[in-house]
């Protein structure tokens, strides 16, 4: 029974230990993969200098034989709003009244470029579907975790309001279209999933350019102006005969017109090419009722704007004669897509971690590309040092449970050996009278103590990775997951843990046994004989 026992604890022990680790290890490489390439300097993989979408090091680095992939992200980080709930409370005059409560949490939007990036969030989705990013809609879709879902009131295919901060800060509105869980409430928390080029666009990255229509008049014109992110900060524009300093114009529109922008962006470095950055936008104004450009101003002299969209890029400048211009913008593509946050490097074998980060560093590290950045290899194990360090005092644990269990089967057996010899001491007796050896009277005790081991080892091993094998497919022992990351006890059954726990056990407790057996070479033939 003990040696049952010893098997059975140190069989569980493995499985849950070995499956925990690769469960928590799968889940944090899911979310950031075991590297990450980005432009040297920067501590935080979400805020990073951004590098280019085809840079040349990544060329060199799909050579590195045994890696999985490589797959451009990008992140930007963002606050959402919670969904508004009207929330009874009642005021010191007695009276109740209805209070309209929002809340907003910031987050982290993360940019996937490829359908294979996707698989680790499809194997955790609790609701929904992965978008389908290349139809075109209304509202940009997004997958958020349960954890986030539950904080700010959003269900399935609601739609939410989400603010970031740009040259000038901006709201968007993204559709819900599918809710994830993992366990790791830190990770599920702040991360919400997108497609990379919505996140790229979403980023002061390249050269951006648009056409607005000031709040003002000049000389009781509209005022047209360029306006232009990323970059180098010196822009040339081309309103139409070419390119020139001019940021705008003024305009009187009598017939439907547009305009056209090109934007420039040079950056010269001394020794190194150029680097053009080119951007073209539209504006469409269409023009009701022949309007005389006597425009409708507000008290504080600014255009009376009647919003058509959400974003504000569609709206409407009334005049006095009832007349009105429907102004549309079009913004540029914007070179953001030219540019990423990193690379995350996935391995096919854990085990190469270390040597494939030394391999990685040498290879890219130090040298600077055609705009003299140099870029950098994180290995998850460096930017998760307090999750791997935790998992890293698991093995010590596990050690000092099989330690404590093989000592508790070495005593046992130990006694019942003794035990064994106390019975037999008249047989022993007989043995040496008939000329028996000390070692083939020991031999046919260790033989017999071997047997016990055994039928000890297979109830172990039977009961032991049976129950395994029903926790692994029913999940019957659950667990908290704002604890420990998971929702239920995790098993990964090693068939050489198995084998080599078994043969050390057997070993360990028969070389154990040498030591009581000893006593029989003690026992006097004459006196065993006579012993009742």
């Amino acid at each position: 029974m003990s040696i049952s026992l010893a098997i059975i604890v140190n069989i569980i022990t493995l499985a849950v230990v070995t499956g925990f680790k690769k469960e928590i290890q799968d889940k944090i490489t899911g979310f950031g993969s075991h590297f990450f390439v980005k432009i040297a300097g920067e501590s935080s993989p979400y805020e990073t200098e951004p590098m280019l979408a085809k840079h040349p090091a990544m060329l060199q680095i799909e050579e590195v034989k045994n890696l999985k992939g490589t797959h451009a992200v990008a992140y930007k980080p963002a606050l959402i709003q919670s969904k508004s709930v009207d929330k009874k409370i009642k005021l010191s005059s007695g009276k109740d009244t209805i209070l309209n409560k929002q809340d907003a949490l910031g987050v982290i939007f993360k940019g996937l470029s490829s359908t294979d990036h996707w698989n680790f969030i499809k194997n955790n989705l609790v609701e929904g579907r992965i978008p389908d990013f290349k139809k075109i809609k209304d509202v940009e879709p997004i997958v958020i975790s349960k954890k986030t879902a539950a904080l700010l009131n959003y269900k399935l295919y609601d739609t939410l309001d989400a603010f970031f901060v740009r040259q000038s800060p901006i709201m968007r509105q993204f559709a819900i279209e599918g809710i994830y869980s993992t366990g790791l409430e830190e990770f599920d928390k702040k991360i919400v999933l997108t497609n990379i080029s919505i996140v790229q666009e979403l980023n002061d990255w390249g050269l951006n350019s648009s056409i607005r229509v000031s709040d003002t008049l000049s000389q009781g014109k509209l005022i047209v102006s360029a306006e232009i992110s990323g970059g180098n900060g010196s822009y040339q524009y081309d309103w139409g005969k070419g390119f020139e300093r001019y940021e705008g114009f003024l305009i009187c529109p009598q017939s439907d017109t547009t305009i056209r922008l090109i934007t420039k962006s040079i950056s010269v470095a001394e020794g190194k090419k150029d680097k053009v950055l080119i951007d073209t936008s539209f504006t469409k104004l269409t023009v009701h009722n022949s309007p005389n450009c006597d425009y409708v101003l507000n008290e504080n002299g600014e255009l009376e704007k009647e919003y058509l969209d959400q974003i504000g890029n569609k709206y409407k400048i009334n005049t006095k004669n009832k007349g009105y211009i429907e102004v549309t913008h079009l913004d540029g593509k914007s070179t953001s897509l030219n540019f990423v946050s990193g690379f995350e490097i996935e391995l096919d074998d854990w085990n190469e971690l270390d040597l494939k980060s030394d391999e990685l560093k040498k290879m890219i590290e130090l040298i600077p590309d055609d705009s003299g950045n140099s870029l950098q290899v994180n290995c998850i194990k460096d930017s998760e040092k307090e999750l791997f360090l935790w998992l890293g005092f698991l093995d010590v644990n596990v050690l000092i449970i099989l330690v404590l269990m093989l000592v508790i089967g070495i005593i046992n057996m130990g006694s019942a050996l003794l035990v064994l010899i106390v019975v037999r001491t008249n047989f022993i007796g007989l043995m040496k009278a008939i000329g028996a050896s000390d070692w083939t009277i020991r031999k046919v005790f260790l033989v017999q103590a071997s047997f016990l081991i055994l039928r000890g080892m297979f109830w172990g091993n039977l009961i032991g990775i049976g129950f395994c094998i029903i926790q692994k497919y029913t999940g019957i022992i659950s667990l908290n997951p704002e604890v420990y990351y998971l929702s239920q006890v995790p098993i990964e059954l090693s068939f050489l843990h198995v084998i080599f726990l078994n043969l050390g056990t057997l070993f360990i407790c028969l070389l154990a046994l040498i030591i009581p057996s000893y006593i029989i070479t003690k026992i006097n033939p004459v006196k065993a004989i006579r012993f009742d």
